[in-house]
């Protein structure tokens, strides 16, 4: 079986942004679930045509899953996405500088698309882990939700699964306030999404 982690580079407004180490870190994972799988991780440049071109290659691949992982910084919980939507802002550039030029990624298709994953089942699988999270309908009109519509085209009967996941900002050593003692620690989140991770291995296995 070959599985898909990705998450994302920095982009305006975020100079860091955990999904990057949080893709490395899962592949780098060696539970007795995972044993026999092939993770192959990447990241993406948060760019609207660096994200079209690398899902295409990434795809021609053949993953049984693809997981992948944006930042939410205002959300104080991870977010399973259940629903990409077919818009784009036209107000926020992507790191390149660029903004979309229409606020439709795809010209006649529908409105929005559905994930094709068991989420109530991930969303378990990442609470077990006792981390705040919940499903969501609403993966926004950046690249998060771009790259979400885009893998979900790619999606061939009800195979790869596919499943995109937002994460808030990671607690840091340097800032003790209130507010960041509530967000999870890189290492906390890390161990909670393998939990995600080998959720949607056993789901694809079925």
């Amino acid at each position: 079986m070959r599985v898909l982690i990705a998450g994302f580079g920095p982009f305006p407004g975020a100079p860091f942004n955990p999904t990057a180490l949080l893709t490395a870190a899962l592949a780098r994972r060696r539970r007795p679930a995972l044993f026999g799988i092939e993770i192959e991780s990447h990241v993406f440049t948060t760019a609207y045509t660096e994200v079209g071109r690398d899902l295409r290659t990434l795809f021609a691949r053949k993953p049984d899953a693809v997981l992948i992982f944006g930042l939410a910084a205002g959300r104080r919980h991870v977010s399973v996405e259940t629903r990409a939507r077919n818009a784009m802002s036209l107000l926020s550039p992507d790191a390149n500088g660029r903004r979309p030029h229409c606020a439709t990624i795809d010209l006649g298709k529908p409105r929005s698309q559905a994930g094709n994953t068991p989420s109530v089942f991930l969303l378990s699988a990442l609470r077990r882990s006792g981390v705040s999270a919940r499903l969501s309908r609403d993966a926004g009109r950046y690249l998060c939700n771009y790259a979400y519509w885009q893998a979900l085209q790619h999606v061939d009967g009800d195979r790869p699964l596919v499943q995109f996941v937002h994460v808030p900002r990671v607690a840091t050593v340097a800032r003790r306030g209130p507010f960041e003692r509530r967000r999870p620690s890189l290492a906390r989140l890390t161990c909670a999404c393998e939990n995600l991770l080998i959720a949607l291995v056993a789901a694809s296995r079925r």
